[in-house]
């Protein structure tokens, strides 16, 4: 499993947009309701993105290691990493379940809700091997303390009051995977509605309502990059 996590690793960034695939396989709907499907959906992706956007604001571990393997110079236990020990990804498995549910496509929901956990659950081991041989009892102590997945949520709330919430930070290391994902989920509504026929007929204006969208989330990426690239904005 620590050699799968591994190999997961150098290549997780290509895994969330491949996911998106699924959306195209069959046309098996989760639920009666598009409407229903897509309020619940959403939800769940948003919870997952508001789970990262504090997660990075409050104390930002650094995920992309070293040469594209895992790496870590410290231990980060503070901010949401004292409720929970893969904050991060949790988020994101939260958001693939939930644009799944939203443009309600059983496959991309079940197929890579089921495949996101086993990946994650993979590279988890390779990155809980790592920490242990560099930190060793002091990462064990804080294993007992702090549940892999599942956070804690007693005191939650004090540690977002009591921390400084970066969001320069946020916003140069967050915009792209929050576009990714929403502008992603406004294509797929829109394709569903033009060419894969899968019995969801959108009005005119619903599909301008996607389109717009889809427009305004480009328009603030444009923007959040340019804000990043001329170093307006630092992550600090």
């Amino acid at each position: 499993m620590i050699s799968i996590g591994n190999f997961l690793f150098r290549f997780r960034n290509i895994l969330f947009p491949l996911c998106f695939g699924l959306a195209l396989v069959g046309r098996t709907p989760l639920l009666p309701s598009e409407w229903l499907a897509f309020a619940i959906g959403f939800a769940i992706a948003l919870s997952g993105q508001i789970l990262r956007a504090l997660t990075i604001g409050l104390a930002y571990i650094k995920r992309g290691g070293k040469k594209r393997r895992i790496f870590a110079k410290g231990l980060v236990t503070d901010g949401i990493f004292a409720h929970c020990r893969n904050p991060l990804y949790l988020g994101n498995i939260l958001i693939i379940i939930g644009v799944g549910i939203a443009i309600n496509s059983f496959w991309f929901a079940v197929g890579g809700g089921i495949f996101f956990i086993f990946a994650y659950y993979a590279i988890v081991a390779a990155e809980e091997n790592f920490l242990q041989e560099k930190f060793g009892n002091v990462y064990d102590e804080y294993c007992k303390d702090v549940n892999r997945f599942m956070p804690r949520l007693h005191g939650m709330a004090s540690t977002i009051r009591s921390m400084k919430f970066h969001w320069k930070r946020l916003v140069v290391k967050e915009y792209g995977t929050t576009f990714s994902w929403f502008a992603g989920l406004c294509m797929i509504q829109l394709l569903k509605d033009r060419y894969l026929a899968s019995g969801f007929h959108l009005h005119s204006d619903t599909g301008l309502l996607w389109g717009g969208l889809l427009f305004l989330a480009i328009l603030l990426y444009g923007v959040a990059r340019f804000l990043k690239k001329s170093r307006i904005i630092r992550a600090d």
